[in-house]
């Protein structure tokens, strides 16, 4: 599903440094997830899950912005691409990402299947076979795409997409949900580069809710408060 072609507007949207940008506006920036859902993927981290589709022209245009954001993600943050299984062709172009993942390959496909979608127009009909054929362009085996596409594995996975956009209420792409508790998209005032801003406060923010309920470590000391005394005059 793609967002109103207005949103290319965002594109235009300033660049703001982290001291300049404005904070993020609830309701307009992010929404909260209520009640919070189950993240994408394993445990342990703070997951920023990109909810997003080949065939979107604007999941196109954030891609640099968030292939420049994930250099400097910290080491406690994971970045997850989620490809949305909104029904269709779509569904197919979810079975390459999630093949190309099992194979390994999504460094090398990643981009490359945004520029084979949006300009050189080499997917017309959105079919597995057409899908497996582009990904061999890429060098990947057609053969062992089409197996991985169709196996039982990819089919988990995808229905496992289409049941995280649904539980998150993504009805649209790029959307990003931080932590199963944030949804994200980009708003035509502020751009990506606003986004971008949003996610990296909620992130942060998650961070130190984590660090609240965290326990202390094994030896740590915990203050208590004595009992309390009468000053003596």
């Amino acid at each position: 599903m793609l967002r109103s072609l207005a949103l290319l507007a965002a594109l235009a949207a300033p660049v703001f440094t982290s001291a300049q940008a404005p904070a993020p506006r609830p309701g307009v920036d992010f929404e909260v997830i209520s009640p919070a859902q189950p993240i994408f993927g394993p445990p342990g981290k703070i997951e920023v899950a990109e909810v997003f589709g080949y065939h979107c022209i604007h999941c196109a245009n954030l891609q640099p912005h968030i292939g420049r954001w994930k250099t400097r993600l910290p080491s406690d943050v994971r970045l997850t691409f989620v490809h949305a299984a909104f029904g269709g062709a779509v569904d197919n172009l979810a079975r390459g990402f999630y093949a190309a993942e099992a194979l390994g390959t999504t460094d090398q496909t990643h981009a490359r299947m945004f520029h084979a979608f949006h300009v050189e127009r080499k997917i017309r009909t959105g079919s597995i076979d057409e899908i497996a054929s582009v990904y061999a362009g890429f060098g990947i085996d057609r053969a062992k795409m089409l197996q991985t596409m169709n196996s039982f594995g990819v089919t988990s996975k995808v229905n496992r997409a289409k049941q995280f956009a649904q539980r998150t209420g993504v009805s649209a792409t790029p959307t990003v949900i931080i932590n199963g508790k944030y949804r994200v998209s980009p708003t035509a005032d502020r751009g990506f580069e606003g986004m971008l801003h949003t996610i990296d406060v909620l992130v942060a923010r998650e961070r130190t809710a984590a660090a609240a309920t965290r326990p202390p470590p094994p030896g740590a000391t915990v203050p208590t408060q004595g009992p309390a005394t009468t000053p003596v005059r």
